[in-house]
């Protein structure tokens, strides 16, 4: 059995590990590369010192921790701008140095022949020459009308076509942007719009080498319906599961172990109720997002779980994303929603708890398991976390579990709420890591609690895919989002980590020993 502290000490090397690696990889794309690997090393530094400090047997408090996080996300900001302000510059150079080639092309004098007017044999506009003779063959599932208007949107001034690819029922467009990328790419959309109506849509992505392409597909292959019927009957299905766990947890927590007779379950009905309210609020303000920005999701699909009632619920995005700001307000939402709902469930059950309306008896020690958890009940409860078992309010279980569940989803891995913040924020890059290193967490944490390997096997079946390419993938967020995201990946690190039992008995939870079984 491995021990609970060696938790911090692999998250330390691990991340040692990354900030090295990333540093070595950063270096061959210059001043962005680097910029890039500041910005990572200012979302773990503080990280890096609280598990620096815990290896060499010194704890910070809770405060301090607070205060590291709140300059690493001051620093995130900082250099996200520095950034920005470094691409736009070496995008104005490109441009400039394209200009200059475009002009000593246009200046050359007219010869008989006209050899001396034609462009060098491997300038980009060369190459588009070439292309154009023979592209409309290439492209079979395109219709040469409907290529040919394709073709008529892109200009030197928004978006300078060097190579046409064919890709599925549409065709890839690589070249080099002549602007910023939310811009061209409502000038290009409008410019498809205006000739072609509604029967394409428009992606301005990433490439496999770092630089911007258009691709153009057909409408009906950019969406997906996600409501088929055998879906809708497993959908039937998961919510008679998920009503009998959130059910049977609810008879638990009224001090019914084990149901011996339907009526019985009648007790648990309130509690049923109360995590309902949590996973319909999560429900409603995403929905509510999704159709703010026009994107069709599929029907929830609930995840009943023994332990907490439920896991949440996770639903597919099946039509095009406007682009990476729509992904983070459809993500963020449910996780404020159900997260301030949660937190104020037990911050009221802590202060009934307070003054003596507990009706539930639990092991003090319990709220060893959450640094969150923990931290506001010895605010609340203070001395009375010394006894052995405590009377809490029933609020403060739906108030746990609900942040339990809201900070699962929080994972930055896939589909979650937390994979598409991440995703938003960071690019798809970042994300495919980050869903790798959660899963690796999950099994690590296996050791301590099972029900990270359940949870792990979740993500790994159902939600590690990442969101498919958005209409503008290249148009960054604005800081307060990169901020409002790191905070709650914070929230759900010190909702989900226990307490050390160093921690724990400097606090005066518990009376004595770790974490109960």
């Amino acid at each position: 059995m491995i021990s609970t502290p060696l938790l911090p000490i692999a998250v330390f090397i691990l991340t040692l590990a990354l900030l090295g690696w990333g540093y070595f990889r950063s270096r061959k794309f210059g001043k962005l590369g680097l910029l890039s690997w500041l910005q990572f090393v200012a979302l773990m530094s503080p990280w890096l010192v609280y598990f620096g400090l815990f290896v060499s047997g010194v704890f910070i408090n809770f405060t301090t921790l607070l205060f590291l996080l709140l300059g690493s996300t001051i620093a995130y900001v900082s250099i996200s701008n520095q950034l920005r302000k470094a691409v736009s510059e070496e995008r104005a150079a490109i441009e400039q140095k394209l200009k200059q080639d475009l002009d000593t092309v246009s200046d050359r004098p007219n010869s008989p022949d006209n050899s001396t007017n034609k462009p060098p044999v491997n300038s980009p506009i060369a190459v588009a020459m070439s292309q154009g003779k023979t592209q409309l063959k290439l492209f079979k599932a395109l219709p040469a009308e409907d290529m040919k208007l394709i073709q008529g949107i892109f200009g030197i001034e928004t978006y300078y076509v060097t190579e046409t690819i064919p890709y599925q029922e549409g065709a890839i467009f690589k070249g080099n942007l002549r602007g910023e990328p939310d811009v061209v790419h409502d000038r290009l959309t409008k410019s498809l719009s205006d000739r072609l109506s509604d029967k394409y849509n428009l992606f301005l992505v990433e490439g496999q080498d770092r630089k911007p392409v258009v691709i153009v597909l057909p409408s009906r292959v950019s969406n997906v319906d996600n409501n088929t019927i055998p879906q809708r009957v497993l959908i039937g299905v998961l919510v008679v599961a998920n009503g009998y766990t959130a059910l049977n947890l609810g008879a638990l927590v009224a001090g019914i172990p084990v149901v011996q007779e339907p009526q019985q379950y009648l007790a648990g009905l309130p509690f049923a109720i109360g995590l309902g309210i949590i996973l319909g609020v999560r429900e409603l303000a995403m929905r509510l997002m999704a159709k703010k920005y026009k994107v069709n999701m599929s029907l929830p699909f609930l995840l009943p779980s023994s332990q907490l009632g439920s896991f949440g619920a996770f639903s597919r995005i099946s039509s095009p994303l406007p682009h990476r700001l729509s992904l983070f307000d459809i993500a963020i939402a449910p996780a404020l929603a159900s997260g301030v709902l949660s937190l104020l469930m037990l911050l009221v059950g802590l202060r009934l708890s307070a003054i003596g309306m507990g009706s539930i008896d639990i092991p003090s020690q319990i709220f060893q398991a959450s640094v969150l958890a923990g931290t506001l009940a010895k605010l609340f409860l203070g001395d009375a976390l010394h006894t052995s078992f405590i009377s809490i309010h029933p609020l403060v279980v739906l108030g746990w579990l609900g942040s339990a569940i809201t900070a699962l989803n929080l994972m930055p891995a896939g589909q979650l709420d937390g994979g598409r913040i991440v995703q938003s924020i960071y690019g798809r890059r970042t994300a495919s890591w980050t869903t790798v290193l959660t899963l690796i967490f999950l099994v690590i944490a296996t050791v301590i609690n099972p029900l990270a390997l359940y949870w792990g096997g979740i993500i790994l079946i159902l939600l590690r895919d990442l969101e498919r390419p958005m209409l503008n993938e290249l148009s960054e967020l604005d800081g307060d989002r990169e901020a409002l995201g790191v905070v709650a990946l914070f929230w759900m690190l010190i909702t989900l980590l226990p307490l050390t039992s160093g921690v724990a008995e400097r606090l005066g939870i518990g009376s004595g020993g770790g974490l109960l079984p």
